[in-house]
């Protein structure tokens, strides 16, 4: 089980360069970095955690802080945690995927969720109502843009022609009925149901849920919706993201056959955030698995 960790990074943290360097120093498997491009201060959307925290507003642009992670390391994988897509144009955002995976050599793991602030999301010309759709069609758009050959694609809410585009993401495609699915490993953010096992069945490679409740009941309706959907059960991942560790907590998520955690760091400044890695280095070293693994 890899171990990796997640932190709301801003312009008043502890730097990308240092976060990347302490954590490959230290043996993690990666870092995932969240998203939001603004939050209005006309605020009517309650925030799922109860009180927003203030670093929701100061978050640096996840790609860019990333393209710094990958400068100054060789083995940490990079992650999005979450990548709000239906906030995006879909082949800008294809491209910029596709070429912080190229130039980290196929490091990247496009985490992404379907939001929670209503007010943000209407900024971007998002209809809340059909956002799960909107997000759909276009990452239908990205795997267009992301296939070997000039590849068309025609959505209710985006569409692209058959196009030449370079680079491509670094990861082979995976078979799935229907075709194959191109891109970096997609992970689908998002609470325990029928609707969103559906949705990582049909086009992504897994799921990123936050914490780890109710995993013994929610992880056998994932898998069953995954074999009925005709998808390799082996290419299933799962990993849990806002982890606080503890040996028996990550012991019991291993045994449950988790293929990822994502320790939450916090959102402070570097000395804070190196005393959190030194308290969670003995999980690390006990648990961790080969960095290199790239399933």
């Amino acid at each position: 089980m890899r171990v990796a960790a997640t932190l709301y990074l801003t312009d008043r943290t502890i730097t990308p360069v240092r976060l990347a360097q302490e954590l490959e120093l230290r043996g993690f498997a990666g870092v995932y970095l969240p998203e939001h491009s603004h939050i209005p201060v006309s605020r009517e959307t309650p925030y799922p955690g109860g009180e927003l925290p203030p670093e929701c507003a100061r978050m640096l642009n996840p790609f860019v802080a990333l393209a710094q992670v990958a400068a100054v390391t060789e083995r940490l994988g990079l992650g999005t945690n979450i990548t709000l897509v239906g906030q995006h144009d879909p082949i800008d955002l294809a491209k910029q995927i596709a070429t912080l995976d190229h130039l980290s050599g196929g490091r990247f793991t496009l985490g992404i969720g379907y939001g929670w602030n209503k007010e943000e999301a209407a900024d971007h010309g998002v209809e809340w109502r059909t956002r799960r759709a909107l997000v759909r069609d276009r990452m239908a758009v990205m795997r267009a843009l992301w296939a070997e050959e000039p590849t068309s694609y025609e959505g209710e809410f985006a569409s692209v022609r058959a196009s030449e585009v370079h680079p491509k993401p670094v990861r082979a495609p995976r078979p799935r009925p229907g075709g194959p699915l191109h891109g970096p490993r997609t992970l689908i953010g998002g609470a325990a149901g029928p609707k969103l096992f559906a949705q990582i069945a049909e086009y992504a490679d897994g799921w990123l849920p936050i914490g780890g409740g109710g995993l013994r009941e929610t992880l056998p309706a994932l898998r069953t919706a995954w074999a009925d959907a005709g998808r390799d059960p082996a290419e299933l991942y799962v990993a849990l993201s806002a982890v606080q560790p503890t040996e028996g907590k990550l012991a019991h998520y291993a045994e449950l056959g988790v293929d990822e955690v994502i320790v939450q760091l916090p959102a402070a400044g570097e000395a804070e955030v190196l005393r959190a890695l030194d308290e969670f280095q003995p999980h690390v070293q006990a648990i961790r698995a080969p960095r290199t693994r790239l399933r």
